[in-house]
């Protein structure tokens, strides 16, 4: 008896590790951009109609781009199909998170979801598509689950066959290859006060740099550097982050540069659930860019497709005839400049891991298909309630074939307050895709020029 359990434990554990390492078939492989589009998305629309059949995403020409590189929006005589308010949430409960449905419940007067048509609008390079085709073929998850093995450049796994190989999609996809940006972070008092902190980042996938070696062995994903430019007391503090492939094997490196000491120190903090830069207590680091970094403390769970309505093509959020005063309200952001479509997304569990830590026990994430961008996280603290709402309002630089965020924000239902990241509307350039960086840049010992005041 005892042998016999002994047998049934150790094919079970054996049929794990296949699940967890094996790559798909090159059958299974050729259904991207056949029945699915290049990053694993079904090409089909839903029954209804209601989401449409993907066609290819928008052209780069889609709409122009004025000279501070906003893009106008393509869908800008389109009208709201209706709007979902505290009144009627309950008829259109089965297309909303539980996080979105809580918002509704804590800001019944302001809160609202306008939703309307559904466009699939985005694609990537032909090369980033033939990558994703090649990974689904050869890349493989190392044992633990904490790393990839066989990897090139974004979208490890197009077609997932459990909750850690969608959250790698999510964490290496294709952001530009290179980027820099000025963007500004608010975290809003309960009643709608705030103060503005402005960050200058750069952002480089290794294989982006200018001095990329092929042949040198490294474990480093991409580069990212975030330097604050105001207000003055926090100016100059720099933070400086290697994000490592297997962050178990190899933790990601991070450096801080305080501008008041003209010290650089090595930022172990820079991670998990360490405070998120000039965040007021609202933010993680993990919380960044809505889920980075080791996935090594939760469980993941994938619970399969949704169709839910998330925010998309928020070209009108970008806007820079906006100023932050009209996007940023008491309780959340200006709901009336947002838009939401219906689209498929993946349902993904996370659930911390016995014995480890974490100020979030369990996380609910959306991940929409086009994308594998996080669209909706539900955050539960360690009681089992829900805690914060975290949104992403994307759009797609269509002339540089960049899906991304215009802002992402993350509420504290308890306290009552926000947090909101990424806008951009009041500055004196968009996201510039054209930046070109060297492994140089992103040295320790260029943190002291990067945070000269």
């Amino acid at each position: 008896m005892s042998k016999n359990i002994l047998q049934m434990g150790v094919l079970a554990l054996s049929v794990l590790a296949t699940s967890v390492l094996a790559a798909v078939s090159p059958d299974e492989a050729a259904t991207l951009g056949t029945t699915l589009t290049p990053l694993g998305a079904e090409i089909a629309g839903n029954a209804d109609g209601s989401i449409p059949a993907w066609t290819g995403g928008l052209p780069k020409d889609a709409g122009t781009v004025d000279s501070k590189g906003f893009l106008a929006d393509p869908f800008a005589n389109e009208k709201a199909l209706f709007t979902i308010t505290a009144q009627n949430v309950d008829q259109h409960k089965d297309k909303l998170t539980p996080g979105q449905y809580a918002m509704f419940k804590r800001y019944p007067e302001t809160y609202r979801i306008p939703v309307f048509p559904t466009h699939r609008s985005v694609t990537v390079p032909a090369g980033i598509a033939a990558a994703a085709k090649s990974n689904a073929m050869t890349t493989k998850l190392v044992q633990s689950g904490s790393g990839l093995e066989n990897f090139k450049e974004a979208y490890p796994f197009p077609i997932p066959k459990n909750g850690l190989e969608a959250i790698w999609n999510h964490i290496t996809r294709y952001r530009g290859g290179s980027v820099r940006r000025s963007v500004t972070q608010a975290t809003p008092q309960s009643s709608g006060t705030y103060s503005l902190v402005y960050f200058q980042e750069e952002f480089t996938f290794r294989s982006n740099l200018r001095d990329y070696d092929a042949s040198k062995p490294s474990n480093v994903l991409f580069y990212f550097k975030q330097r604050v430019t105001a207000p003055s007391r926090l100016a100059g503090n720099v933070m400086l982050v290697h994000e490592t492939l297997d962050q178990v094997k190899e933790p990601r490196l991070a450096w801080l540069y305080n501008a008041g000491q003209r010290r650089v120190r090595r930022a172990p903090q820079v991670s998990y659930d360490g405070p998120g830069t000039a965040s007021d207590g609202l933010q993680t680091s993990d919380n960044f860019d809505m889920y980075n970094g080791a996935p090594d403390r939760y469980d993941w769970s994938l619970q399969g497709k949704k169709e839910i309505y998330i925010p998309y093509n928020s070209y009108k959020l970008d806007s820079p005839k906006l100023k932050y005063s009209d996007i940023l309200k008491a309780g959340h952001i200006n709901q009336d400049l947002t838009r939401y479509e219906l689209h498929r997304v993946w349902h993904v569990v996370a659930t911390l891991k016995s014995g480890e830590r974490h100020i979030y026990s369990k996380r609910d994430f959306y991940i929409d298909e086009d994308t594998w961008q996080a669209a909706e996280i539900d955050h539960y603290d360690g009681r089992g309630n829900l805690w914060r709402v975290a949104e992403a309002h994307s759009q797609y630089y269509y002339n540089t074939q960049v899906p991304w965020y215009t802002l992402e924000t993350i509420a504290d239902l308890q306290a009552g307050r926000y947090l909101a990241m990424g806008m951009k509307n009041e500055e004196k350039q968009a996201y510039d895709f054209t930046y070109a960086a060297s492994e140089n840049d992103y040295t320790p010992a260029a943190l002291r020029l990067a945070g000269v005041r």
